[in-house]
């Protein structure tokens, strides 16, 4: 099991350190260190293991990586207990590589995986962490407060500031996205609009 992680950790700092806007927002960090995964089974897993829209080609490497893992991750269900549909609970998509839950911890950084097939809206939250997406694979539109919408793929990046309500939709296509925090670790998103249905 380790190979998976090991490769799917060369391979994320491989694009992190390649890209100027990840380095700048936060370099890829030195302190890694391992930490035992309880595996954690939910259906976007298997939806992402059989996706075939993610259109892309400057990342694959990185995204067969995660979808190498994906059986051996513990996906997370956020917002379960709230009034998110059953679908997004379904087919919503996200594991940690770096954090909590995740094969790898460190002080400086959090990263995750976030996977959504077509046609899945993600609703209007916030969290004091600092975020930002870059797409890997497919596209979707991302939405933050105070900004115009924009359509993201492979090769962009999204940046959330601390506390800055946003949202995701990704319409006619799936997306694949690697996600970092920088502080604020420890305090979940919270949904922010009444459009969480």
């Amino acid at each position: 099991m380790s190979d998976v992680w090991d490769t799917l950790l060369a391979e994320t700092r491989k694009v992190h350190q390649s890209s100027a806007e990840f380095m700048g927002f936060c370099p890829f960090p030195e302190d890694i260190r391992r930490q035992d995964v309880d595996p954690f089974h939910i259906g976007s897993s298997d939806l992402l293991q059989a996706e075939t829209g993610l259109f892309g080609t400057r990342y694959t490497a990185l995204r067969d990586a995660f979808i190498a893992a994906a059986p051996h991750a513990h996906w997370r269900q956020t917002y379960k207990g709230t009034n998110v549909s059953p679908r997004f609970l379904d087919e919503f998509g996200c594991y940690c590589l770096i954090g909590a839950g995740g094969a790898f911890q460190s002080n400086q950084m959090s990263a995750w995986v976030v996977y959504m097939p077509a046609g899945l809206y993600y609703p209007w939250h916030q969290h004091p962490a600092e975020e930002m997406y870059f797409t890997l694979a497919g596209e979707g539109v991302f939405m933050r407060e105070g900004c115009a919408d924009e359509t993201m793929r492979e090769g962009q990046a999204c940046l959330h500031q601390s506390n800055q309500p946003h949202a995701l939709d990704t319409k006619d296509h799936p997306i694949m996205a690697y996600v970092v925090w920088r502080n604020g670790f420890d305090i979940p998103p919270v949904l922010t609009h009444k459009d969480a249905t």
